[in-house]
């Protein structure tokens, strides 16, 4: 994992597949290093990962968007 000063703020896009459907997600370099830990925490694929995310959010809310929001609360929980 790197470390936060050495991380990017810039989004970096990667390609994830949700149903199928290959689909483009931008994000900041410390959201992807969170998610890929989140993913293997809970023996999960990242495309599994974002699948499970993507089946939960409501409204015109981004993928990003929901990813960072799940990775924060469960950041809250612990």
């Amino acid at each position: 994992m790197g470390h936060p000063a050495t991380m990017s703020a810039r989004p970096v896009k990667h390609s994830l597949t949700l149903r199928g459907h290959r689909t483009s997600v931008s994000m900041e370099e410390a959201f992807w290093v969170a998610f890929r830990a989140c993913a293997l925490q809970r023996g999960l694929t990242l495309n599994a990962l974002a699948a499970e995310i993507d089946a939960e959010r409501t409204g015109d809310i981004g993928l990003a968007s929901a990813i960072r929001v799940y990775l924060l609360q469960r950041a809250q929980q612990k």
